[in-house]
């Protein structure tokens, strides 16, 4: 399947507060707008094994949501019956070149948030957070991603207080919650 098939086909997966599926589904790019469902995500951190640098991506200017914004490694959906795990894997292929993670682990299973309007698009995700590991260096996507870089945990932080700096609402918002457990509260 090409990347314009995939994109125009891709499914998300509407939930209740709490994250269970409601057994309804929507186009992906469809369903992001003003009036966004709350629907299952993920996010991931991914650290580089020999220094523990984090892999931040910068979004690619021409993605119909947060456009050019720095954030975490990488974000995504599960499709329909498709684990969160199997989703991170696939993701992190997809968007960062990376075919494989190691010590893939959820840090923050109940992680929920909404945004305020970006460009007309609110996102409203029951967001599960991962952490992850890897040796190898990013092939990244340019249909994903502007830009890339590995950065100390506390240069990711400077990031995140610079008023200045154009960074996603979530990797902002999860940042409170992430630097005080592991594999980041010892960066």
């Amino acid at each position: 399947m090409d990347i314009a098939t995939e994109t125009e086909t891709e499914q998300i997966v509407f939930v209740t507060e709490d994250g269970v599926p409601t057994g309804e589904t929507g186009p992906k790019l469809a369903s992001h707008h003003e009036h966004t469902r709350l629907h299952l995500a993920f996010s991931c951190y991914v650290l580089r094994r020999a220094d523990n640098a984090l892999l931040i991506t910068q979004r690619a200017l021409h993605k119909k949501v947060w456009p050019g914004v720095w954030t975490n490694s990488v974000c995504g959906h599960p499709a329909p019956g498709e684990s969160l795990e199997d989703a991170v894997h696939r993701r992190a292929a997809y968007e960062l070149g990376l075919p494989s993670l190691t010590d893939l682990r959820c840090v923050l299973p109940k992680y929920r948030y909404r945004t305020p309007p970006f460009h007309g698009i609110v996102e409203n995700e029951f967001c599960p957070v991962f952490a992850a590991r890897t040796d190898v260096e990013p092939d990244p996507n340019p249909a994903e991603v502007g830009d890339w870089r590995w950065v100390p945990w506390a240069d990711y932080q400077e990031l995140l207080n610079d008023e200045t700096a154009n960074v996603s609402y979530w990797a902002k918002d999860q940042f409170s919650q992430l630097k005080s457990i592991e594999p980041f509260s010892g960066l």
